[in-house]
């Protein structure tokens, strides 16, 4: 497995696409992904809410488990991927493409998030 070289990653298995107009996209990663088994729903924070970088905004839920889903920035939401919320499954197939979560407004990004080959290092993937 390889993760895409233009995103940063945080130690909660999610990653951040490179801001476009102070937007970034977030979803969780193939390994994360693949830990959950089949997502069969997901809970994804709304267009206005605010999410702080470490906090839980939202939950995926699997045959295995519920999972809490963490923001690895602080900002406010600008949308949220309905199609994964139709069908969540898209998460495991196109964790990096169409199985996006939501959309934020960077405020604040914080410094921890490590490069595709530190979450590589750090995942064991």
């Amino acid at each position: 497995m390889s993760n895409p070289q233009q995103l940063r990653f945080s130690k909660e298995h999610e990653w951040l696409s490179p801001a476009e107009d102070g937007v970034s996209t977030i979803g969780i990663t193939e390994f994360a992904a693949n830990q959950l088994g089949d997502v069969v729903y997901a809970q994804l924070p709304e267009a206005g809410d605010t999410v702080t970088a470490g906090e839980t905004c939202g939950e995926l839920e699997s045959t295995k488990s519920v999972s809490d889903l963490y923001s690895p920035v602080t900002g406010e939401v600008v949308e949220s991927n309905q199609a994964v919320v139709d069908d969540p499954s898209l998460v495991n197939t196109a964790p990096f493409e169409g199985g996006w979560l939501f959309k934020v407004r960077v405020s604040e990004e914080p410094k921890d998030l490590l490069s595709a080959d530190e979450y590589t290092e750090f995942s064991g993937n």
